[in-house]
């Protein structure tokens, strides 16, 4: 009898492609059934499985009304097996990915030394979906929209800021332009009293020319 079940899994490994082989996901944790019609169920059937990244193994040996003869240990615990018409079920109670993906098929004895393979199934485990990253705290975005500066929209008039941009910067060129006024009169008003003070001559009034001086002027240059 081990004879056979090491015929049986050399098929398995060298040659899949002499069964359809089907393909289920399975979730974390749920059972999942793997159905295995058998042409002929003979005097015995065998499952087995070739477990991802492990050894081959042979789940146990069942009568042809599903009843088992040679389990695998804990089989009760991993697994259970019934009998719908010509098709054997297996049901894998809580699927673990990495202890359970794999392939999985059975075989029939039949004529004393014949074996009769049923279609391969294998099980994938489903990758686990990705989360979204947090959003960031809500103290961290208020921070960050109070420090960006705006622009204010002085040009756009469907906007509501321009009410408002308008006497701002009108009132600052004002402002800007009385500030230069004055200190232009102030400058102007300084350096005409320093000018005073230096030469105060150019400033006093001359005394005016009576009739008579203007004619002894005339005689002297005759």
């Amino acid at each position: 009898m081990d004879h056979k079940v090491i015929q049986i899994l050399m098929i398995l490994l060298f040659y899949p492609e002499t069964s359809a082989a089907g393909v289920k996901d399975v979730n974390e944790g749920d059972p999942v059934d793997i159905n295995c019609k058998l042409p002929d169920t003979g005097t015995i059937v065998f499952w087995f499985r070739a477990v991802d990244g492990a050894e081959m193994e042979l789940i146990g040996s069942f009568s042809t009304n599903g009843q088992p003869k040679a389990p695998r240990d804990n089989f009760n615990r991993d697994f259970s097996l019934k009998k719908q018409m010509n098709d054997f079920v297996l049901t894998v109670k809580s699927f673990k990915k990495r202890t359970d993906s794999g392939l999985y098929s059975c075989a029939a004895l039949t004529g004393g030394n014949k074996l009769t393979f049923g279609p391969v199934t294998q099980l994938r485990g489903k990758p686990k979906p990705t989360t979204p990253p947090p959003p960031p705290p809500r103290d961290v975005t208020t921070r960050q929209m109070s420090t960006t500066p705006k622009n204010c929209l002085c040009n756009d008039k469907s906007t509501v800021p321009f009410m408002f941009c308008s006497p701002i910067v009108l009132g600052s060129l004002a402002g800007g332009c009385g500030l230069l006024l004055l200190l232009l009169i102030i400058t102007v008003l300084y350096c005409n009293n320093i000018r005073t003070r230096r030469c105060p001559h150019h400033y006093k009034r001359k005394p005016r020319t009576t009739a008579l001086e203007k004619q002894m002027m005339t005689n002297r240059h005759i």
